[in-house]
C-alpha cells in the first residue's frame, strides 16, 4: 500500500509532493524497525541496515516505474534539449522524496531519546570513519553505540574527494545498469548517512532543545554540496535505469539503440560535471561558511 501512494506521472507535474511521501517512507521504517527489532538483542544491532532495507522497499516501485516512463520518452521525444528537460521533471521529483527522506531521518535521529541510536548504528559507524578515524571508539561511544590521521594539502583533499565521488558514481551507474532501480539502495544509504552527519552535527553545536533555525543551518551545513552530489548520482541512476530497462524492452535495435545511448552518455557528461561542481564548494566554500 505504501509504495503505491503516489505514480511517477503525477510526481513529474506535482514533484513537491514527493517531499512528504518521503517523510512517510522515513518515519514508518525507523518506528517499524524500532518497534519489531529494537527489543531483539541480536536483531537490533542491525537497526541502520533494516532501517534501509524498509526505505528501499517502499521506494522501489517508484523508482522502477519512474525510469519506465523516462526510457519511453528517450523513444518518443527526437529534440535533445525538450527532452533533457522532460528528464529534469524526473530529477526534481526524486529529489523531493531524496530531502523527504533525509529530512525525517535527522528530524527522528534529533528528536527521539538517544537509546534509539542504535537504529542508525551502521550510518554513525560510518560517519565516525570519516569524520574521526583516530577516535573511532570515542566517536561512536559519544552517539550512544557500544563500542593515522594527517592534514592533506588542498589538491590532494580535491582529488580524494572528487575520486570517492565519482567511485560513488561509478558505482550508482553500474547498480542501475544491473538491477534498473536498484540504484535506489546506494541513494538511500546516502541519505541515511547524510542524516546522522546532519544530527550529530545539531548535537553538538546546539543545546537546550530543538530549534528550527539550528536544524536549517545543519542541513545546509551538509547539503550545500551534497545536494549537487545526490543530484548527480540521481542523473547516474536515470542514464544507467534507462538503458536497464531498454534492454529488458529489447528497444535497444536500430536507430533507437543510438538515440537511447545518446541521450545516456549526455545525462553521465551532466552528471560529472555536476559533481566536480559539488567538489570545489565542499573544498572551497564549506569549510569557509562552517
Amino acid at each position: 500500500m505504501l509504495e503505491s501512494l503516489i505514480n511517477p506521472k503525477r510526481a513529474e507535474r506535482r514533484p513537491w509532493e514527493m517531499f512528504f511521501i518521503g517523510l512517510l517512507y522515513a518515519s514508518v521504517s525507523l518506528l517499524v524497525v524500532s518497534f519489531v527489532f529494537g527489543k531483539d538483542n541480536i536483531l537490533r544491532d542491525y537497526g541502520g541496515i533494516f532501517v534501509l532495507l524498509f526505505i528501499v522497499l517502499c521506494t522501489l516501485p517508484f523508482m522502477y516505474y519512474l525510469i519506465k516512463l523516462e526510457e519511453e520518452k528517450d523513444i518518443q521525444i527526437s529534440n535533445e534539449g525538450k527532452l533533457i528537460k522532460e528528464h529534469s521533471k524526473a530529477l526534481w521529483s526524486l529529489m523531493f522524496l531524496f530531502a523527504g527522506i533525509l529530512v525525517g531521518l535527522s528530524l527522528l535521529y534529533i528528536i527521539l531519546p538517544s537509546h534509539t541510536a542504535v537504529n542508525f548504528n551502521a550510518q554513525i559507524k560510518v560517519f565516525c570513519a570519516i569524520n574521526s578515524p583516530a577516535n573511532f571508539d570515542y566517536c561512536i561511544e559519544r552517539q550512544g553505540i557500544s563500542p593515522v590521521t594527517g592534514s592533506a594539502t588542498r589538491p590532494e583533499l580535491i582529488m580524494n574527494i572528487f575520486a570517492n565521488n565519482i567511485y560513488v558514481l561509478i558505482f550508482t551507474l553500474l547498480f542501475s545498469l544491473a538491477f534498473g532501480a536498484g540504484a535506489i539502495f546506494v541513494l538511500a544509504w546516502n541519505a541515511s548517512v547524510i542524516a546522522v552527519a546532519i544530527g550529530i552535527f545539531f548535537k553538538d553545536n546546539f543545546y537546550g532543545g530543538f530549534h528550527i533555525a539550528g536544524f536549517f543551518l545543519s542541513f545546509f551545513r551538509y547539503m550545500l554540496h551534497g545536494g549537487l552530489e545526490i543530484a548527480s548520482y540521481f542523473i547516474a541512476a536515470l542514464a544507467g535505469g534507462v538503458i536497464s530497462v531498454a534492454i529488458i524492452r529489447k528497444d535497444l535495435r536500430g536507430e533507437r539503440l543510438w538515440k537511447i545511448l545518446q541521450d545516456s552518455l549526455i545525462l553521465i557528461i551532466i552528471a560529472i560535471v555536476i559533481l566536480i561542481i559539488a567538489t570545489l564548494l565542499e573544498v572551497f566554500v564549506t569549510p569557509t561558511l562552517f
